[in-house]
């Protein structure tokens, strides 16, 4: 495998990688010391993006230098961590949120919080780049038609891309702790089985007869345009319209004539590749990994969760610790109740006292459902300590409403 090229990363120096220390008596930091990469993982819509920069912000907060690799912020989120354009970011590097935003939100900042968006298409970029045997052959798959859209359209892109961006930047040790925000999916583990998609394809027999096909176009300039019916059908026999139709449905592409100098550049990066998934997936299982499931109490994301857990069980995967999210606390007790119907009706008309007393109902049956939910699911994964965060009516994007966040998560 090639050495990566230093000079094109121009983030902080390099340092001897430290990781999550138990400064205070936490829950969750007594559950990360130790810890250099946390992967929160889960289904999407149940805040994984604040929580991912929460947690971010309550580590660095202690004093270590830390990156939060996030997928897609909402706008105003990206600006206060210092992502958005205006701000000059640069999209797939580094940004150092600002010390003096950090302050004027109240934060009282000991180590360095970074944050990156993560570039699908320049993740992959970076990955050709590094295990190309060659110029030419960088050049010409990158330029590959077949090789952009897969980099950046094709199902699937977004959780491969993150898994080999995650271990080039653990390879770096420019930071102490990574954290990860994992790419929002229908199912949470698309995320899991990223590194181990690959690695089957490139030892499948499919990709032996692909690259059998492509192997006489080693060239752009040699590639004619490939029909069903020349080439590549003699070559592969009759089920070769199928065999293209298939991968077009599993892809999102089009297979079009470079699909065999695609296939035949690739061979060139097959064992480089190989090896890179099979790195990824050891991270991935490596000690100083943590998996943090992020939930919310609504019953499809909690039964997702409840799946995941199983998941990274059976997978080797370390689990950290269960986050809920969007918790509806603060149920009042009978004499809370009471007091509450004296104080409506002395102070409000009958209308509005209503209305009132109408909410609060509503709310004691959202804290009971919310309760019930996280009862239930620790029982499941045999959490003791669960942590939760509370709804707090808006979303979470600055950074005073991230110190929040990070409060409650460490308290």
């Amino acid at each position: 495998m090639r050495a990566r090229d230093e000079s094109s990363y121009d983030g902080p120096p390099k340092r001897h990688r430290t990781s999550v220390a138990a400064h205070a008596s936490s829950e969750l930091r007594a559950r990360l010391a130790g810890k250099r990469i946390l992967i929160c993982a889960g289904s999407g819509g149940v805040g994984k993006t604040t929580v991912s920069a929460a947690l971010a912000l309550g580590v660095a907060r202690e004093g270590s230098r830390v990156l939060v690799l996030t997928i897609d912020p909402a706008r105003r989120l990206a600006r206060a961590l210092g992502l958005d354009a205006a701000a000059g970011a640069d999209r797939g590097e580094p940004m150092l949120v600002d010390p003096a935003r950090l302050r004027a939100a109240g934060v009282q900042m000991r180590g360095e919080l970074w944050a990156m968006t993560l570039d699908v298409k320049r993740a992959f970029d970076e990955l050709i780049a590094e295990l190309a045997p060659d110029e030419q052959a960088r050049a010409e798959l990158l330029e590959n038609r077949i090789y952009r859209e897969l980099s950046s359209a094709a199902a699937g892109s977004q959780e491969v891309a993150a898994v080999a961006k995650l271990f080039q930047l653990d390879r770096d040790r420019a930071f102490d702790v990574l954290v990860l925000d994992t790419p929002p999916s229908h199912n949470a583990l698309d995320f899991l089985e990223a590194p181990t998609r690959l690695a089957s394809f490139l030892e499948g027999r499919g990709m032996d007869i692909f690259i059998v096909a492509g192997s006489p176009l080693r060239s752009a300039s040699a590639l004619p345009r490939l029909d069903p019916r020349g080439m590549a059908a003699r070559l592969l026999g009759g089920g070769t319209g199928l065999l293209f139709s298939l991968f077009a449905r599993a892809t999102g592409v089009e297979l079009a004539g470079d699909i065999g100098l695609f296939f035949s550049l690739l061979a060139g990066l097959r064992d480089g590749l190989r090896e890179r998934a099979r790195a990824v997936e050891a991270l991935l299982r490596d000690e100083a990994t943590s998996f943090l499931i992020v939930t919310s109490p609504e019953p499809e994301p909690a039964r997702e969760a409840s799946f995941l857990h199983a998941s990274l069980r059976d997978a080797g995967m370390p689990y950290g610790a269960l986050i809920v999210n969007r918790m509806h606390e603060g149920a009042l007790d009978e004499r809370e109740l009471a007091e509450l119907r004296s104080l409506v009706e002395f102070r409000l008309d009958e209308r509005l006292g209503a209305r009132v007393l109408r909410s609060v109902a509503e709310y004691e049956v959202l804290a009971a459902r919310d309760a019930r939910t996280l009862a239930s699911l620790a029982r499941e994964l045999g959490e003791k300590h669960p942590i939760s965060v509370p709804e707090l009516g808006e979303e979470v994007d600055d950074l005073a409403g991230l110190t929040g966040v990070a409060r409650r998560l460490f308290e």
